[in-house]
């Protein structure tokens, strides 16, 4: 597809199993359409969401060929790379090319807590190898590790070092990272409980999480925002907070595809370590779920903005 715009609702999308554990590509395919049919800008594919650590090259190899035949060049297909050592990241950036990804999003080095000179070279590392466009996921919060304005500084000598997916849990970030760079780097939230605050103080777009059961209600609030409409936004992002919620959580892939389950577009199955919710949380996950489909808000048109 060529180069990525960057902006707009970028889901962070579940996979699909089977009970017996295989890749679910008929559901998969459900939920791709319904994101698509939603108005999304991308599909960002195993990320955390995605359950990326369990899953096999094959299979990633199948997810994104699949995305890919699914989107028909109409919107870009971005794998996450997360690996433990530099070596696999480059090799999985040179896999996602071969199975046609548009661009990828990159972690820091995975287990392993490196130095800022040691992420800025994993990182060079990995650009140098690949002319994908890439989208560095800052996290520190999860993973330990912060990419700093500094460190940006180094890495925007790398043409195709294109965003950053920010999730340092601090809305002033924004700011300082449009400051310091102007347009070079595009900036999209990847916390689901800040993204309005931050697309209205300019990030470029969300990489959402609860997009994966509610995709309209979640380009709604980003069109409406960029629309200056931002009453309307923010009357539905009140309604959706408590969902929202359900992502920072360390059980959000179980809590979001209970989401996908009361929206038709999903099924609850995990892949082990991972175990369906049980007991208490259970219930109180699904009354959050339950009380945000009975007073879903009517959206206004759009898809037009």
């Amino acid at each position: 597809m060529g180069s990525i715009a960057w902006k707009g609702v970028m889901p962070a999308v579940t996979t699909k199993f089977t009970k017996d554990d295989k890749l679910d590509l008929e559901m998969f395919t459900i939920n791709i359409n319904a994101q698509l049919d939603a108005g999304v800008n991308g599909i960002v594919l195993g990320g955390t969401l995605g359950e990326a650590s369990t899953l096999t090259n094959e299979e990633k190899k199948i997810l994104v060929e699949k995305t890919v035949e699914l989107v028909n060049d109409e919107t870009p297909v971005i794998i996450n790379i997360a690996e433990q050592s530099t070596r696999d990241a480059i090799k999985a950036a040179e896999n996602a090319k071969k199975n046609g990804a548009d661009g990828l999003m990159m972690l820091p080095p995975m287990r392993y807590k490196s130095t800022d000179y040691e992420t800025v070279a994993y990182f060079e590392a990995v650009a140098k190898s690949t002319d994908l466009p890439i989208m560095i996921y800052n996290n520190p919060i999860d993973y330990k590790i912060e990419v700093t304005l500094s460190m940006f500084d180094q890495l925007l000598k790398f043409d195709n070092i294109e965003a950053v997916k920010e999730s340092t849990r601090d809305i002033s970030n924004v700011t300082r990272i449009r400051n310091e760079f102007g347009n070079r780097l595009k900036i999209l939230c990847g916390v689901d409980t800040l993204a309005l605050e931050s697309m209205l103080v300019g990030a470029d777009g969300w990489v959402a999480g609860l997009v994966c059961a509610f995709p309209r209600e979640t380009v709604a609030i980003y069109r409406l925002a960029k629309a200056g409409r931002v009453e309307e936004a923010i009357e539905i992002y009140r309604w959706f907070l408590p969902l929202l919620e359900l992502d920072i959580n360390p059980q959000l892939v179980q809590n979001i595809k209970l989401a996908e389950v009361a929206t038709g577009i999903g099924t609850e199955n995990v892949r082990e370590p991972r175990l369906p919710l049980r007991g208490a949380e259970r219930e109180r996950v699904i009354k959050i779920i339950e009380d945000g489909i009975n007073t879903r808000p009517n959206l206004p048109e759009y898809t037009l903005l």
